[in-house]
């Protein structure tokens, strides 16, 4: 019977986390496109995994990562894009190329921090992971 509770706790927890970062993607793709980026894609999806958002600044390919927080108490939001999750996006980032059929065009990865306060940009936050090339 406990690892029912459980188990129905750790499910709206998970669902309650999900609608916040959602919200930030959200509020992150607002403020992007205040910046001059244009959303072309929300949550891409492959085998590999996800990117949050997918756009376009200026002449540039943008994959951006979203951090959404409810506070800056364990430091920057940003630190959570760890060198594995680098890899991870950098995956999917080649799938999402791939499938347009490797366009010549130049790629960056950007990471978007959503506080309470308001949102910041990194821009070319991370290079593309080792050993991929693009």
């Amino acid at each position: 019977m406990i690892s029912f509770f459980k188990q129905i706790f750790q499910n709206e927890k998970s669902d309650g986390n999900q609608d916040k970062g959602l919200q930030g993607e959200r509020q992150a793709a607002r403020f992007l496109k205040k910046q001059g980026y244009k959303i072309l894609v929300e949550r891409y999806r492959c085998h590999y995994g996800e990117i949050d958002l997918v756009a376009r600044h200026k002449d540039t390919l943008v994959f951006i990562e979203v951090k959404t927080r409810e506070s800056e108490e364990f430091g920057d939001p940003s630190l959570a894009v760890t060198d594995e999750k680098q890899t991870h996006i950098s995956r999917v980032a080649l799938d999402y190329l791939r499938r347009l059929k490797n366009p010549e065009i130049p790629v960056r990865f950007d990471v978007v921090e959503v506080l309470p306060d308001g949102c910041n940009l990194i821009q070319d936050a991370f290079s593309l992971s080792e050993p991929y090339l693009y």
